[in-house]
């Protein structure tokens, strides 16, 4: 699956941002879709997940509670939510595809990964 992440820009502290991630095919119900983040200097990391067959979602400590993740088949899209965002929310945000996973936050699961959308946070 081929995925393409949009929705990245500058904000202010305190304000929202909702990223989005397209997938191509037709088999896009069958992935667990992931969102990570890479800031400067610093290793990617989960920021949360939604698996495929039951609709659970996942968040790293850092963003529960301020980010929601969804996904809407019908238009093969997984959305991430951000609320209340903190310039330490400032990091390159990547989309990922892991087919039939199951929660992971491990990069090394996830099988295809979009081209990451930055976000910056003033503060």
């Amino acid at each position: 699956v081929q995925l393409q992440a949009c929705g990245g820009g500058l904000v202010q502290a305190g304000d929202s941002r909702r990223l989005s991630c397209t997938a191509s095919g037709r088999t896009f119900l069958q992935y667990t879709m992931g969102w990570f983040r890479q800031a400067p200097g610093k290793e990617r990391e989960f920021v949360g997940s939604i698996i495929w067959n039951t609709g659970s979602t996942y968040y790293a400590d850092a963003v529960k509670g301020r980010f929601t993740i969804s996904r809407d088949n019908a238009k093969n899209t997984v959305y991430l939510q951000m609320n209340s965002l903190l310039p330490e929310d400032t990091a390159v945000y990547y989309c990922a595809a892991d087919r039939w996973g199951q929660y992971s936050d491990s990069p090394l699961r996830y099988e295809s990964w979009g081209q990451g959308t930055l976000v910056t946070v003033s503060s």
